[in-house]
């Protein structure tokens, strides 16, 4: 397995010195220009220069995760989608260029999606949940209603137009579920909700660069035998994210790793025994003592002990690990 964290940016700060003390050498990066304050990575020159920006660091830069530009046309189906194609096509191309063999995507509209981003987890550490009867009471996006067929359509379309060049590329494109996975919100319909939603996304086609996102905490929340669907995808699966939550698609909150319902020393034993060798990560961790909460999910310390604690599992277990 190759441990690895989520950048946004490519610009150093003291996460990058946090994370070379940690041991981690593998890099997953989301570097829309919002982000960076560059140009789109369809510009190769620009993911170029981010993929150095990391090696000088230490970093080997081997992923990139989240939409790296707006993926709006694309998602809704709306005029100019070719154009954002070409330039998703482009930014794969770049990929195989530079040797960043992996991408996590999805296809939510909203984004993954809480209602509170303040709850209160052991020792008032903070973390972020969600509670349909709060999400009923907003008010449907601009765009909607968009029902489930029309995402559907719009998923296809999208994997007609880059996955022949993903394959040519040599990236492995990785689908994440829709966090949370409920049926609608804000109006806009949620399709990656069940493992027999996975498993028509994944009947599409059989190309090698057609892979999943196992991203655990939202397999969790579906309710689902985690180790039952991990067998059942493990070929196509591309990259792990480790969390954890207490609840249902209706109503969660996350947790620390070590303080939810799932069993993480057996969860990473069945990884390496089903043989599993790509990219994990830990991945949302509550907001500690000493830090604010304006990046929920994504504070330091959370990550401090996320990590430590997956090396520590991988430790005992004697799992190999990079």
């Amino acid at each position: 397995m190759k441990l690895s964290h989520l950048f946004f940016s490519d610009k150093p700060d003291i996460r990058w010195d946090l994370c070379a003390q940690m041991g981690i050498r593998y890099a997953v990066a989301k570097l829309a220009p919002e982000l960076t304050g560059k140009k789109p990575i369809w510009d190769f020159e620009s993911l170029r220069e981010a993929k150095d920006n990391f090696a000088s660091h230490g970093f080997d830069l081997v992923a990139l995760e989240g939409d790296q530009f707006d993926m709006t046309r694309i998602k809704l189906g709306l005029p100019g989608r070719e154009e954002d194609a070409e330039h998703y096509r482009q930014m794969l191309h770049n990929m195989g260029k530079l040797g960043i063999t992996t991408l996590c995507y999805n296809f939510m509209q909203t984004g993954w999606f809480r209602t509170s981003k303040d709850l209160r987890e052991r020792g008032g550490a903070l973390v972020t949940g969600f509670d349909c009867s709060v999400a009923g009471t907003l008010p449907d996006k601009e765009y909607a209603p968009v029902g489930a067929e029309r995402v559907w359509d719009n998923y296809l379309w999208f994997l007609n137009e880059v996955l022949p060049t993903a394959e040519e590329a040599g990236v492995k494109m990785g689908l994440h579920p829709d966090d949370p996975p409920y049926p609608c919100i804000e109006g806009v319909d949620r399709i990656f909700i069940s493992p027999e939603s996975i498993d028509r996304a994944l009947s599409i086609c059989d190309s090698p660069s057609h892979c999943l996102t196992f991203c655990q905490g939202t397999y969790k929340t579906m309710g689902v035998d985690i180790p039952s669907v991990f067998h059942r995808w493990h070929e196509r699966i591309s990259f792990i994210h480790i969390r954890d939550v207490e609840g249902d698609p209706s109503c969660f909150h996350e947790t620390f790793h070590d303080n939810g319902p799932t069993d993480m020393p057996a969860m990473l034993k069945m990884y390496d025994d089903e043989g599993f060798d790509g990219l994990i990560r830990s991945d949302h961790v509550p907001t500690m003592a000493g830090e604010d909460n304006s990046r929920p999910s994504y504070s330091m310390n959370g990550t401090l002990f996320g990590v430590g604690y997956i090396k520590g599992i991988l430790d005992t277990l004697k799992i190999y690990y990079q």
